[in-house]
């Protein structure tokens, strides 16, 4: 992934990823959302799912996604 691209939202809830990918393209932001929980056990929390987006957009993309954060 190309350097001005940073990591915005971390999750192990399929829910709260898919809610914060829709904020995002409603907005116009260009994002990347990498899945690195374990396949092989899908019903425990063993890793996340985290989404990059391109440094400029930070500011605002942290003001969409501060509700899901809780």
């Amino acid at each position: 992934m190309e350097k001005d691209w940073i990591p915005i939202f971390r999750t192990t809830q399929n829910f709260k990823a898919e809610l914060a990918k829709g904020l995002l393209e409603e907005n116009d932001i260009e994002f990347v959302l990498l899945n690195k929980k374990d396949s092989s056990y899908p019903d425990l929390f063993i890793g996340y799912i985290e989404i990059f987006i391109k440094r400029d957009d930070a500011i605002k993309a942290k003001y969409l996604l501060k509700e899901l954060e809780k």
